[in-house]
């Protein structure tokens, strides 16, 4: 397995990455074009596509702050599912503590979503989490925030959402 970090638009599986990315996360969830671009070039963002024997299997993006990587989307091909790249990816960065969000187990695939993070050593805060909106006609949107290899304290908590407020969603839409 190959990670390899992307800064800019002009790399040859930038385009294929972003359709990965606009098939597995609602629209209400995804970064506008624009607001993609202009995060490329912020040294705490990583765009990173991972790829296996030559070929693109799925993408992790994240911030990487004192303490903790904040997983901002993370994806993989459909047909590449099942297969533990998922697992696989998370080890390759659970050196530091890892933060991400889920929506709340509600249905099946819900459900089956936060299990897969289980499986990987994440746990579910008890902190009620409110993302901001990627659009501006859009309102925020309650997820459930997981951490691994543990709980985070309040106070972790609190670090972790002003930098997603004020550094993350800065300048979105």
């Amino acid at each position: 397995m190959n990670i390899e970090r992307i800064t800019s638009t002009a790399h040859p599986l930038y385009q294929q990455a972003r359709e990965l990315y606009s098939i597995s996360f609602p629209v209400h969830e995804q970064r506008e074009t624009r607001s993609q671009e202009q995060v490329l070039a912020q040294d705490a963002y990583h765009f990173d596509i991972i790829c296996d024997k030559g070929n693109f299997i799925g993408e992790i993006l994240y911030w990487e702050v004192a303490g903790f990587f904040y997983i901002e989307h993370f994806c993989i091909l459909p047909a590449m599912r099942n297969k533990h790249y998922g697992q696989k990816i998370l080890n390759t960065y659970q050196s530091t503590p890892l933060i991400l969000e889920i929506d709340p187990p509600v249905d099946e695939l819900s459900i089956r979503r936060k299990g897969f993070y289980e499986r990987c050593g994440f746990v579910e805060n008890p902190y009620r989490h409110i993302h901001p909106p990627y659009h501006a006609k859009n309102h925020g949107h309650e997820l459930v925030i997981m951490s691994s290899p543990r709980m985070l304290k309040a106070d972790e908590y609190e670090s972790f959402n002003h930098y997603l407020q004020d550094t993350v969603m800065k300048d979105v839409y």
